[in-house]
């Protein structure tokens, strides 16, 4: 298997070792060619140092990385030359126009002026900015601006795009459009490396996804075996009449039950022991003369992994599970 990226016991301190603020601590993964792999994690937990690092950005306090083969700390100019990298800050130029910003990008990746006028023309066709072509980006909405930077940084027909946090603070429309044109970018056979917190977007984009929690990987794998792997986020979804929203309290201290969250006019009630659990809510609504509208079983989302391997909250209401034994938390997690 082709690797995209290799990187091996990578760290990062700020300030002085011993004494400095430990920002990654010794982290390996391996992106391979052809995939979008998500970087997912809390504020804080070292998801822009480690993609500021592997954009040489950043120099590591120690550790590895390869790019393409290439090893950054020893033979940068051609790794730098296959990268593309989106910021988080969008880098369009306001005082040039959409045209200009390419023509400008291109020249800086040393791509001749007649190649990089054909790719500027396929890019804002593509993304449907080529009326707009001549108009300063100062007059863009915030999504015209997102799709001309990722624009800007495929000028050059990159191996490995990073893109950081790419659609946050975007309408629907514009998030979907930014979600297509990375589909579309991954199928024509780029590497995508894509620093997020949005994690519905991970599940939706991503062929893997790595959890960083406290400078640490607590987690990589595809979303949907993250999702097997913690069934004991599994969840009943219940509705019951009449006046069925005032019995989360009690719904909540059923035996089995780790966690609850109203939703809209339903409890979502997370357990271990869901074929324990069913009919306790049963013999429960019977006892209280009430009746069962809907009772559907949840499956772990992706955000509900989240949450437990960063030992976040699952739910909006925590109780101490029965027999007073503590809760377990994801393998991997710092307690």
């Amino acid at each position: 298997m082709n690797h995209a990226i290799v990187v091996e016991n990578l760290t990062k301190v700020y300030g002085r070792p011993g004494s400095g603020l430990l920002a990654v601590d010794q982290i390996n993964f391996e992106v391979q060619q052809g995939e979008i792999f998500g970087f997912l994690g809390p504020n804080g937990a070292g998801k822009t140092t480690t993609q500021r690092m592997l954009t040489t950005l950043l120099q590591p306090t120690k550790g590895r990385i390869f790019i393409n083969g290439h090893d950054l700390a020893h033979d940068a100019y051609p790794a730098k030359r296959m990268i593309g990298l989106v910021p988080e800050e969008s880098n369009v130029y306001t005082e040039l126009t959409a045209w200009d910003n390419l023509m400008f990008t291109a020249s800086l990746y040393r791509v001749p002026r007649d190649q990089g006028a054909e790719r500027a023309q396929q890019l804002l066709e593509t993304f449907g900015l080529w009326e707009k072509r001549h108009v300063k980006t100062m007059n863009f909405s915030k999504g015209m601006r997102r799709r001309l930077s990722i624009g800007m940084a495929i000028i050059h027909k990159p191996a490995l795009l990073f893109l950081d946090e790419p659609t946050p603070g975007l309408d629907a429309q514009s998030a979907r459009a930014i979600q297509d044109l990375i589909r579309q970018l991954n199928a024509e056979g780029t590497t995508v490396f894509l620093t997020t917190h949005q994690i519905e977007e991970a599940n939706q984009l991503c062929d893997r996804v790595a959890i960083i929690n406290h400078g640490k990987i607590a987690t990589i794998d595809t979303p949907e075996r993250l999702k097997r792997t913690f069934q004991r986020v599994q969840s009943f979804e219940v509705s019951l009449e009449p006046d069925g929203q005032v019995h989360g309290q009690a719904l909540t201290a059923l035996q089995g039950v780790t966690n609850s969250v109203k939703v809209g006019d339903k409890w979502r009630l997370y357990t271990e022991q869901p074929a324990a659990l069913l009919p306790l809510i049963m013999d429960y609504a019977a006892a209280h003369k009430l009746q069962v509208v809907s009772l559907n079983t949840m499956v772990p989302s992706l955000e509900d992994v989240f949450l437990e391997i960063t030992g976040g909250q699952v739910g909006a209401i925590r109780h101490k599970p029965h027999n007073n034994q503590p809760r377990q938390r994801g393998k991997g997690v710092r307690q």
